[in-house]
């Protein structure tokens, strides 16, 4: 039986389809963000979730979308141990070297989970692809193209 693949998508990700969807890269990343979840759905993925997930979920002001988001992970995510301090110093070394703090634990933790990490932000992309983390790295159209999700 083949292993599933865990894939880490952080909070703009996450929160893809409940953006403004008239700009066809946004309604074009939102069905992408669907298909992943689809397919966490159908176990042939594992979504991680860390302790920043809750963090910044929490924070989101509109309530509707909160509790979505909060309900989402609680239903397919997938809690692992993590090692906090040792994630806490990755992150560090990740703003070092120019990614902003959320950005870092985010990383720091998908890294230490062995996935892949799924994100909408083209400026963290950029910085990864600088960095070159230890995970594979990309938009969510990207990772379904990678994994032929259908």
């Amino acid at each position: 039986m083949p292993k599933t693949r865990h894939v880490y998508m952080d909070v703009c990700a996450l929160c893809r389809p409940f953006d403004d969807q008239d700009q066809m890269r946004i309604h074009l990343e939102t069905a992408a963000v669907l298909l992943i979840i689809g397919h966490v759905r159908s176990k042939s993925l594992t979504m991680i979730v860390s302790p920043v997930h809750d963090v910044e979920i929490a924070a989101i002001k509109e309530a509707a979308e909160r509790e979505h988001l909060q309900l989402l992970l609680q239903e397919i995510g997938t809690r692992i141990s993590f090692d906090l301090p040792r994630a806490r110093q990755r992150a560090e070394q990740l703003v070092q070297q120019g990614v902003g703090p959320a950005n870092a634990a985010h990383l720091a933790l998908a890294e230490q989970a062995g996935s892949d990490f799924v994100t909408c932000d083209d400026r963290l992309l950029r910085k990864c692809r600088r960095i070159r983390p230890g995970i594979w790295c990309g938009l969510p159209i990207t990772f379904c193209e990678k994994e032929n999700l259908r």
